[in-house]
């Protein structure tokens, strides 16, 4: 690891004047489960690290009558053991329990999980986002089987986030702040999918910090997150799927279909989305949304399988939010 400067701020402007204006001078430190790991690996070599976890503000779970207030430096435990989580957020909750190691609970972070840098092992062994060499991609021909089955490049890595599809689901925003101000963000714009080498995988400057996640109420939404795995013990998903469902009487009124591990981004499954508008949550309705959800599929050579997980996983949330599962 190379040497740096720590620095741990307690207020927010503190930590605002420790920040530089390009990346790879400073790297915020909150968990730090993904932030050590890319240190010692010299996939990140900043000059400072700024520690976030003492600035008060930044922490805590909250529930009002408008919905919920996740502090970034919340941690994975603390949400999986609030109770307004466990009565409206079921797919938030689904996602928490899919990480079972006690010790990343206890310190990985909910703004931690939504800024973690892509798993691809490509970009870990130094490839870069896009895994180019000699111009060409590696992806395509290489060891591909956990890469993306959307969006069909330059960048096939998936999107490592645990909360991001259940959070776009529920219609939730990000907070980022630097010395200069803050604004808001819809946390289905916040991911991005790079176009270039220089780009990053999340809308955030490196002058700014996520603060806070903001979840509007999901009373009367049925919601739920279905994820298929390798193996219960630590280990990302294979594919994921976050659904919210606003009824009207027996038929969906709003539907939002989110799978994760698919794509660069958490991918939202418009067609599938229109295949649930108006119609009763009938078995025959929730197939053609599960088989809508992958009808734009472009699997690589080795990750066809991705297309029928993805399918599988869609129609599991479906079942589980309408209480059939």
């Amino acid at each position: 690891m190379q040497n740096f400067e720590y620095a741990s701020p307690s207020t927010l402007q503190e930590a605002f004047a420790l920040l530089a204006s390009s990346w790879g001078e400073t790297d915020i430190l909150a968990g730090g489960t993904d932030q050590i790991s890319l240190m010692k690996d010299y996939l990140h070599t900043p000059k400072r690290v700024v520690n976030i976890k003492s600035i008060k503000e930044l922490g805590g779970v909250h529930h009002t009558p408008q919905g919920l207030r996740i502090g970034a430096t919340a941690t994975f435990d603390e949400l999986a053991s609030n109770q307004a989580v466990h009565a409206e957020y079921a797919s938030l909750l689904s996602a928490v329990n899919g990480v079972a190691s006690p010790q990343i609970r206890n310190m990985g972070t909910a703004g931690g999980d939504l800024c973690q840098r892509p798993r691809c092992w490509f970009f870990r062994r130094g490839f870069g986002l896009l895994a180019m060499q000699d111009g060409k991609s590696l992806v395509p021909n290489g060891d591909n089987r956990y890469h993306a089955i959307f969006g069909g490049g330059p960048a096939y890595f998936v999107s490592a986030s645990s909360l991001g599809p259940p959070l776009i689901a529920l219609g939730a925003k990000v907070k980022l702040a630097s010395a200069s101000g803050s604004r808001v963000v819809a946390v289905d714009k916040f991911f991005v999918a790079p176009q270039n080498e220089s780009s990053r995988e999340v809308a955030l400057l490196p002058n700014e910090i996520l603060t806070e996640i903001t979840v509007p109420s999901a009373r009367g939404i049925k919601n739920a997150t279905y994820e298929v795995r390798h193996k219960d013990a630590l280990d990302w998903p294979l594919v994921t799927a976050s659904v919210a469902l606003q009824m009207s009487g027996q038929a969906v009124s709003h539907a939002r279909v989110v799978l994760g591990h698919v794509a660069p981004t958490p991918w939202v499954a418009t067609q599938a989305e229109q295949a649930l508008n108006g119609k009763a949550l009938s078995d025959e309705v929730i197939e053609q949304a599960a088989e809508a959800a992958v009808s734009d599929a472009k699997p690589l050579s080795g990750n066809d399988y991705k297309v029928k997980l993805a399918r599988v996983a869609v129609k599991r949330a479906l079942l589980e939010a309408s209480g059939r599962a």
